[in-house]
């Protein structure tokens, strides 16, 4: 079975910084899209950063400027540097696959993620 494993989350001040990462199995980023998604408490699961196989990202308003995703090649690993964190940046922080930039549709499956905490 694919799983999805994410790390690096933690509980932080307002304006520092967190590093998470991503691996899956069985190659599952061997796929045209992958990205992070952010569930904040009371609010929808939403797609914040993406990137494709060429190297295009693409950023949600909320984290754009503040927010880098990389990987290591076109499967594994995947990572989201982010910077300047608000509260708002509070959630669980989820890696998955991407069909479209906007992210629709979301996927079915998910795996634990992980818990950001932004402190003022």
């Amino acid at each position: 079975q694919v799983k999805l494993e994410e790390s690096g989350g933690d509980s932080v001040q307002a304006g520092g910084s967190l590093r998470l990462s991503c691996t899956a199995s069985q190659n599952f980023f061997s796929y045209n899209g992958m990205g992070w998604y952010r569930q904040a408490p009371g609010k929808e699961r939403e797609l914040i950063a993406s990137i494709l196989s060429t190297g295009f990202t693409h950023y949600s308003p909320p984290v754009k400027g503040r927010c880098t995703i990389s990987r290591a090649d076109v499967d594994n690993p995947l990572y989201l540097q982010m910077n300047d964190l608000k509260p708002g940046d509070t959630g669980v922080y989820y890696c998955n696959r991407v069909e479209r930039y906007n992210g629709d549709p979301l996927p079915q499956d998910w795996g634990q993620g992980t818990q950001g905490t932004v402190s003022l």
